[in-house]
């Protein structure tokens, strides 16, 4: 028995585009994520026995998260009924809430479909949480992002994750010539488009049905019309269809993180030609520059620190540079940085330092600074001991003292631990003079 809200979710009058004509209506029509629909996989033996449960659809752009859930309205015997994450509001919420709260009471289940889950705020999405509790609902979401970090963490606990794959060319190319040839298609008409031109589509759609099937429909209306009514799609005409590609990115989403990741761990890595991609990647698709400025500085303290020094003064000088003169003259100034980075000698013993003394201080917040090293600015001050004892290195020939600058708890604790990295060989040398010279004038803890 179909769902209530079918209709009004997935059929609509008029003009309807090829995507949408070309849905699937059952889970063999389904093209990909065989690793969740093949036989005997977890979701298909979900979906076929009618055991719904709240899950997330997790997946980029045009992979099937919406199909899957009209596949689902098709198959179960609950009430389905959408909601747009765009223009529901909590009043509506809270109203299909309640009537499904009272159809349970008659033995009725409700499956209510979230897409786009991650644009409801915190306050919309704890609307649901009550109702999946206690069973009034199967929340079913779909989502580009991470849900880990877009969907709350009490509802996420209540849904099961089903990360959905980027489509194959192979995948894309079975969907362009399903297209071709089936009446709810163009199978109606009489279109010629060589192989060579489908896989250009294909590879421009980069994984997404949604885009390969609105970029053949867009070559077939653009495409030379015969006097025998026949459409011929050159390659020229895709061309010219597909020229204002967009770039795969959302400064708001989660590729903008794994796009920075993959520039820091490129940098990290010492590749400065993989760096380079990435950064353009992240510029040309309007990335803020500030913005990877600020995580080029980072990098040049926590991954090359004390191995080049100058490391920092490169990246602040390219900060410097994108806020004096902009994108897109900027980009060679970070571009510079990047090579820089990436080619420096690396050594995280900065970042390891603050990272133990971080976890000492959180520790041990009430460790006291020791008197000699307090700063006895009253008299008062001066009567407790606030700066007795203290030691000016420079009043001293080596500028050296045995004075204790630590709190006795953490005596003998060293958080820097230098390499023999670059110019951080040097420094590692001069510490260990200055620890011996310590050790060898009695200090506390050397």
């Amino acid at each position: 028995m179909e769902g209530n809200g079918q209709i009004s979710m997935f059929d609509g009058g008029g003009y309807q585009p090829l995507a949408a004509r070309m849905r699937p209506e059952s889970i063999d029509d389904i093209v990909g994520q065989q690793h969740l629909l093949g036989e005997g996989r977890v979701l298909r033996r979900i979906i076929e026995q009618d055991q719904v449960s709240s899950m997330i659809f997790w997946g980029p752009p045009g992979v099937g998260k919406t199909t899957i859930a009209h596949v689902i309205a098709n198959h179960t015997r609950s009430s389905f009924i959408n909601f747009s994450a765009v223009t529901s509001g909590i009043k509506e919420i809270r109203t299909v809430m309640q009537q499904a709260d009272e159809a349970r009471r008659f033995g009725q289940r409700t499956i209510v479909f979230v897409d786009e889950i991650h644009r409801f705020n915190k306050a919309q999405q704890d609307a649901f949480l009550p109702f999946v509790e206690k069973g009034s609902i199967i929340l079913i979401g779909a989502t580009t992002e991470n849900p880990s970090f877009e969907v709350n963490g009490a509802l996420l606990s209540r849904c099961r994750v089903f990360v959905l794959k980027p489509l194959s060319k192979e995948d894309i190319l079975e969907l362009l010539r399903r297209a071709l040839r089936d009446s709810r298609g163009l199978g109606d008409q009489k279109v010629s488009i060589s192989d060579e031109v489908l896989d250009i589509i294909a590879v421009f759609a980069n994984g997404d049905a949604r885009a390969a099937l609105s970029t053949l429909e867009m070559a077939v209306l653009n495409g030379e019309l015969s006097e025998d009514g026949s459409v011929t799609v050159s390659l020229e005409t895709v061309e010219q269809c597909t020229q204002r590609k967009s770039l795969l990115y959302d400064k708001d989403g989660e590729e903008h993180y794994n796009l920075i990741s993959a520039l820091h761990k490129s940098m990290r890595n010492s590749d400065p030609d993989a760096a380079v991609y990435w950064l353009s990647r992240m510029l040309e698709a309007g990335e803020d520059p500030l913005y990877v400025a600020r995580r080029v500085i980072r990098f040049a303290s926590e991954d090359v620190g004390m191995a080049d020094p100058r490391a920092l003064q490169t990246a602040v000088a390219a900060y410097q540079a994108c806020h004096y003169i902009g994108m897109p003259e900027c980009c060679l100034a970070l571009s510079e940085a990047v090579v820089y980075m990436s080619l420096a000698p690396k050594s995280n013993a900065i970042y390891m330092a603050y990272e133990h003394a971080k976890k000492d201080a959180l520790s041990m917040l009430s460790e006291p600074v020791p008197l000699n090293i307090r700063n006895g600015v009253t008299r008062l001050m001066r009567e407790e001991g606030y700066g007795r004892d203290y030691k000016y290195a420079h009043d001293f020939e080596d500028k050296l003292t045995d004075m204790q600058c630590l709190p006795d708890s953490l005596l003998g604790r060293e958080y820097y631990r230098p390499t023999s990295q670059g110019l951080e060989k040097n420094y590692a040398e001069r510490l260990r003079a200055i620890k011996d010279w310590k050790h060898q004038h009695g200090a506390k803890g050397f």
